[in-house]
């Protein structure tokens, strides 16, 4: 987990906002920690004890085909933004330390890990995990010392100001629109939810998750410290004869800091603790982006008869083309910590209200769910992007060109798409209910009963549950359902969550 988290991205981008914005407006250490802490105390273990395979199963269950296909999308492009801005830190430092083309160190570093993860998958992952922690936990740290004792690079605390950053009345809701988004927007990631499912229980997974919160809040350290005495050093007496971010070249802080102000050695062992980085969390994140695809968009809507050679082929070709992608798009995009913000917001106002009604509100349906996911996209949309040079076309309260959106814009767009999930689908379930819209219409299958099955014993999707005289059947949008023999009357109830609501039928009955 932490290996998984603590990326290229994550290091670079840390010290490059560090020193380009002050340690007040690096949110995302602090962002991750509260973030998977959250996620294992509220997420974790529902989904572990509901024992799903990838992160897209909620939607499968809850909302049918068309959801998944769109909160795939959203998935999609947040790892490639998160990929791409992993590879442009590791690109960036081996051009910087050994001197090699940018575009070429890309390539291939991306060709590398994209052969491994492809040949390797899961194992590649974990050995490159363990390689990670040692190089980053050696390699990192052991630079610290040589850095801030160097000659060139002072005292960090005399000009603390600089590098602390200030916040002042003005821009605090924009700091806590960011502070909110980077904790939440941690959560709804497959590579992450592909290592709490990896556990063997849902204690495990909550266990998991918090430790590695408190590692990637540890590890961060180094990259802080680094960004500080970037803004301290004296850079008239390096080879570059001026600071990087005078030059716009704020992303190259961190390994120009260690070939500047290290002996060769220890700058060779920091490269390799950034290496070691991005190779871990590059392969977690195309590896989850690949399975997803393999296993919830090809195996279970494209192909559901296809045989294990066939999706491991498919498996293979979905790690080389989000490779390929992500190589692409860290060519083009020159702001790595932008990037990484950027992976953050979409998952976080588009996938999280999303995943928690699935998971949390059994009685939202595909309606609901398709409606709100509009909302959550334009409202982000239409706040633009300074960094990735998108014009808003919202102009949100507080809003001004030179300052830009000063409104809390993510949040807002995040509770609106949630709350339209929620009530869309109550309208629509009172429409379908009380028949002003035909039963025939339901054209997402959100409300429209399938033949029911007898589940084997041995299926864990299903549950028969003995209570009472009549039968009562719940629906699910896809093909699994469960059957609840309850009260006297037979009455179809809708929703996924069949087996949920027989345990609860049982305790009610228990009590009685």
């Amino acid at each position: 987990m932490i290996a998984t988290t603590v990326g290229g991205g994550y290091i670079n981008g840390t010290a490059e906002s560090v020193a380009s914005y002050g340690l007040v407006w690096t949110v995302a250490p602090l962002g991750i920690f509260c973030g998977l802490s959250l996620g294992g105390i509220i997420f974790a273990r529902v989904m572990r004890d509901r024992k799903y395979v990838t992160m897209l199963d909620p939607f499968q269950d809850q909302y049918g085909h068309l959801q998944v296909l769109l909160v795939y999308l959203a998935t999609l492009c947040g790892d490639l933004f998160w990929t791409a801005s992993i590879l442009s830190a590791l690109g960036t430092s081996l051009s910087v330390i050994i001197d090699l083309p940018l575009t070429a160190t890309i390539c291939v570093s991306s060709a590398v890990t994209v052969s491994y993860t492809m040949i390797g998958q899961l194992i590649a992952v974990a050995y490159t995990d363990i390689a990670q922690l040692a190089l980053i936990t050696f390699g990192l740290v052991l630079s610290v010392p040589f850095v801030l004792t160097n000659e060139n690079v002072g005292d960090i605390t005399a000009n603390s100001s600089q590098w602390m950053g200030s916040l002042d009345r003005t821009s605090s809701l924009t700091w806590v629109d960011l502070f909110i988004a980077m904790t939440f927007g941690t959560i709804p990631w497959q590579a992450y939810f592909q290592r709490v499912l990896a556990v063997r229980s849902g204690t495990q997974a909550r266990v998991l998750s918090i430790i590695g919160g408190c590692g990637a809040l540890v590890l961060v350290i180094p990259s802080i410290l680094i960004g500080a005495a970037s803004v301290s050093a004296d850079w008239n007496v390096t080879s570059l004869k001026v600071s990087p971010l005078e030059i716009g070249e704020s992303r190259m802080v961190l390994p120009l800091v260690l070939k500047e102000f290290t002996p060769t050695p220890v700058a060779l062992l920091g490269l390799g603790a950034i290496s070691a980085a991005v190779m871990s969390s590059m392969d977690s994140s195309i590896l989850g982006s690949s399975s997803m695809f393999t296993h919830n968009i090809y195996n279970n809507i494209i192909r559901p008869q296809a045989k294990n050679w066939e999706l491991l082929v498919v498996q293979c070709v979905a790690v080389v083309t989000v490779g390929v992608l992500a190589t692409v798009i860290s060519l083009h995009v020159r702001i790595i910590y932008g990037l990484f913000i950027l992976a953050a917001d979409i998952v976080f106002v588009i996938v999280l209200p999303q995943l928690s009604c699935a998971l949390f509100l059994p009685r939202t349906n595909a309606y609901g769910a398709l409606i709100g996911y509009g909302v959550g996209l334009l409202l982000r949309l239409g706040a633009g992007d300074r960094d990735l040079h998108l014009v808003p076309f919202i102009p949100y309260p507080y809003y001004t060109p030179a300052h830009g959106q000063l409104f809390p814009f993510r949040t807002f767009a995040m509770i609106c798409s949630a709350l339209t999930i929620f009530i869309i689908s109550e309208l629509f379930r009172s429409l379908f209910s009380l028949g002003i819209i035909p039963r025939k219409l339901d054209v997402l299958k959100a409300f429209s009963p399938s033949t029911v099955t007898l589940p084997s014993q041995s299926t864990t999707e299903h549950s028969i549950a003995l209570v009472g005289h009549s039968a009562e059947p719940v629906y699910r949008p896809q093909a699994e359902h469960s059957i609840a023999l309850v009260g006297h009357s037979a009455e179809p109830v809708y929703g996924p969550q069949a087996e949920q609501s027989n345990c609860v039928r049982r305790a009610e009955v228990r009590d009685l």
